[in-house]
């Protein structure tokens, strides 16, 4: 179930929502669970990286793109997957972009460091949903 999300809400709902919702989105990319990484994106959705751009205008355009994904991470050796939400800046009242840092656990609970992403996410009957990530370090 997803929690509502809205620009009134006060910082730590909003924060506390938002956390929730990379939770879900972590659990699935390290779980291969496709259709759930889907179903976090916005259509059309866009990945900007320093080398290159893609972009998706369908839920299996994003299954794609995510296909082998899980088990790249378990190849080395990590099983799960938790978003640090650093910032969170509406821009609009459906609009909002947020600072994540992902950390990445080993199978007897080891934290290994992982990488931070923008995410501009719009709100789409009161849930979050990606529209655009950038990889920032």
């Amino acid at each position: 179930m997803w929690r509502a999300l809205s620009s009134g809400m006060d910082a730590a709902s909003t924060t506390e929502t938002l956390t929730e919702f990379f939770d879900r989105y972590g659990t699935a990319l390290t779980a291969g669970d496709l259709p759930a990484i889907a179903d976090c994106y916005a259509m059309p959705g866009l990945v900007v990286a320093d080398e290159t751009t893609f972009s998706f205008s369908t839920p299996s355009a994003v299954e794609t793109a995510f296909h082998g994904a899980a088990e790249t991470y378990h190849s080395k050796g990590l099983v799960a997957a938790r978003a640090d939400v650093n910032e969170i800046d509406w821009l609009t009242k459906t609009l909002v972009l947020v600072s994540v840092t992902w950390e990445y656990l080993d199978a007897q609970g080891g934290a290994v460091a992982g990488e931070s992403y923008r995410y501009l996410m719009r709100v789409i009957d009161d849930r979050p949903a990606i529209c655009v990530v950038v990889p920032t370090g």
